[in-house]
């Protein structure tokens, strides 16, 4: 086993959720990469782990209350604050969520919480509604703002019978994010993180737009045009954005699919309404449009259900939408440093992809095969090409959308870098 985190303190701060069975394991996990691992356990945690299951597995005391007359003749939950080398809150829940963001400390817990400038990496773990509650959203990007570190969390069965995000990350998961989250920071020269409000990552500091998802345009007040574009690419893209540190955007056409964490979006339902979310959105670093924008619209949507009367329907006029990715990429001010396009073809996708990035005036364009045969569109794997301005094209294999969007944005990164080159 990779001694990875070998010789790292790590303070696992356990909430009181159901997740916190995972605590257990990951405690484990920790040990075997070398970490040594100091448990906090919190009154709800308690309900439904030991303190001495967590301190059998940890090989130290478990930690649970703020008023112990041993800890605190030392000071204990400033030392505690203290004597690591990062925090992971995990399972965070969204009580413990909103006392971080809120800089309550009523016990050992949330005062260790408030007390450290020591990185902290969070593990979200509750009800999907929950998740989705504006409250937690709120506290969430406080939390953010504060420089705080997030893994998490997954789609999957609730415990309530539910399905949605708000699953705990696996402890393989949280161990990976920690080990970036450290090596993040000891690049950046420090660890608290109260020393720079910046969240880590190869695009922390940078602002990235990205466009999503079909756009539905009217016919009538029930029917509309459209496509099958899922939004999963461009969710995706958003996602690792976001986990690489840079503030983003996310202009959503219709999807049935959850947000993206920790990312601000904007939900429109037409090609016009998504171009002027994009110009609001603006000024940006990097604008990603991966969205499937409808070519063309209704010259008119009626203002009432058209009829089936046996008469023969009367002609579908169409007027072309506006180019929304040719818009941004050739305006003369206020223009992202990095412009990316993406090219959905059903037949010379290549050939089809170089005319397209000359004609946008994009640096990259991202191509691949959409058709039926594919199955990309609505998927959950894609097969890229990644063009760019030179000349240059590098062909990926068949990856999930996740992979695709985390390389996606290891080469935003490079290009911002001004270290792209042909492949």
């Amino acid at each position: 086993m990779s001694q990875s985190l070998g010789g790292r303190r790590i303070l696992l701060v356990i909430g009181g959720g159901i997740a916190a069975y995972k605590a257990l394991d990951l405690i484990r996990r920790l040990r075997e990469r070398g970490a040594a691992v100091r448990p906090v356990l919190t009154r709800a945690a308690q309900e439904f782990v030991t303190p001495l299951a967590a301190a059998a597995l940890a090989g130290a005391r478990a930690h649970t209350d703020l008023f112990d007359r041993a800890d605190e003749a030392e000071i204990g939950h400033i030392r505690l604050a203290r004597d690591a080398d990062a925090i992971v809150v995990a399972p965070a829940t969204a009580d413990l969520m909103a006392r971080m963001a809120g800089g309550h400390a009523p016990d050992l817990a949330t005062t260790v919480l408030l007390a450290t400038t020591l990185p902290i990496l969070i593990a979200p773990a509750m009800n999907v509604r929950m998740w989705g509650h504006p409250a937690t959203r709120r506290n969430l990007a406080i939390l953010q703002d504060d420089g705080v570190a997030v893994v998490g969390p997954n789609d999957g069965a609730m415990a309530e019978a539910e399905y949605g995000p708000g699953r705990m990350a696996e402890p393989h998961e949280i161990a990976d994010a920690l080990e970036a989250m450290l090596a993040s920071r000891e690049e950046r020269g420090g660890f608290g993180f109260l020393a720079g409000r910046v969240p880590q990552g190869s695009l922390a500091g940078k602002t990235v737009l990205v466009t999503s998802g079909p756009t539905h345009e009217p016919i009538d007040p029930v029917r509309y045009l459209a496509n099958r574009s899922s939004g999963r690419q461009g969710h995706a893209i958003a996602a690792a954005a976001q986990a690489a540190g840079a503030r983003v955007t996310l202009v959503s056409g219709p999807v049935a699919i959850p947000d993206p964490t920790g990312v601000a979006v904007v939900r429109v339902q037409t090609a016009r309404e998504m171009l002027a979310a994009v110009e609001a959105a603006l000024p940006a670093d990097i604008a990603v449009f991966a969205a499937a924008v409808g070519d063309w619209r209704p010259a008119e949507a009626r203002a009432g259900k058209i009829k089936k009367d046996g008469s023969a329907p009367a002609p579908l006029a169409l007027v072309e939408n506006p180019d929304i990715l040719a818009t941004i990429a050739g305006r003369p001010q206020n223009r992202p440093r990095l412009v990316v396009g993406f090219a959905a073809e059903t037949d010379a996708v290549l050939d089809n992809a170089r005319t397209k990035l000359a004609k946008k005036g994009c640096d990259l364009l991202v191509a691949n095969d959409v058709s039926h045969a594919g199955g990309v569109m609505g998927g959950l794997e894609n097969t890229v090409h990644l063009l760019a301005r030179d000349g240059g094209v590098e062909t990926w294999p068949k990856l999930d959308k996740d992979e695709v969007a985390r390389r996606l944005v290891a080469r935003f990164s490079e290009v911002l870098g001004g270290t792209l080159r042909s492949q």
